[in-house]
């Protein structure tokens, strides 16, 4: 079996974004098996008493993050646009996400996402959301946005939506956000190894991959 990474988002996180479409050829060309594993930051925020993203409880920080993520896009060669509002609700997207991982209701990832990729859809399903937020200004917060990009990998749209919202779903994505919580996960992009090793923020991601390579 190859190494494993998991790797920990928010579709509202700003720098998950470059993370998530960067990681499918990254982990290829490295042999290792990366775990899509969706999560909510809004109870981990809470937490920490925060109700809203700290970009904006932090206006110097958030102006930075903003100028930041453009000059990353544009050196990766990404597209971007900011959207709006900032954060959206990421929970309904979250759902469908998980729904989709390692399930067959569609009839595959797309072009040029079957290699290096899970079982199910929802690996390309979270990689075309970010696209649809961050680099089309999209609401992901609207089930028409969802059904466009789960219609778009061939997937059924009725079907993905009645499995995300039913309760064993929404348990589920309530248990990954608490062993999010339990391993110390507090942001996103996060990374974590089978040894136990967090990585946190998409310019860990290499790094992240090493040690996962290397057992720790």
């Amino acid at each position: 079996m190859p190494p494993v990474l998991d790797f920990w988002f928010d579709f509202a996180s700003t720098y998950s974004y470059p993370a998530a479409v960067r990681i499918g050829r990254l982990a290829t060309e490295a042999g290792v098996q990366v775990r899509f594993r969706p999560f909510l930051l809004g109870p981990i925020f809470k937490a920490q008493g925060w109700d809203t993203s700290p970009f904006n409880l932090y206006p110097a920080k958030g102006r930075h993050m903003w100028r930041d993520l453009e000059r990353l896009c544009e050196d990766l060669g990404l597209p971007f646009c900011r959207p709006e509002p900032f954060p959206q609700n990421s929970l309904l997207a979250a759902r469908v996400a998980l729904a989709g991982m390692g399930q067959g209701l569609g009839q595959g990832l797309g072009q040029g996402l079957g290699q290096g990729w899970g079982q199910g859809w929802g690996e390309a399903f979270s990689v075309a959301v970010y696209r649809a937020q961050f680099a089309e200004g999209r609401r992901i917060d609207e089930p028409a946005t969802l059904v466009a990009i789960l219609s778009g990998l061939n997937v059924d749209a009725k079907a993905a939506l009645d499995r995300a919202q039913s309760d064993d779903n929404k348990l589920r994505l309530r248990a990954e956000t608490e062993e999010a919580q339990r391993l110390g996960v507090f942001g996103a992009p996060t990374f974590t190894t089978a040894g136990g090793e967090l990585f946190w923020g998409n310019d860990r991601l290499e790094q992240a991959l090493r040690w996962a390579k290397r057992g720790s």
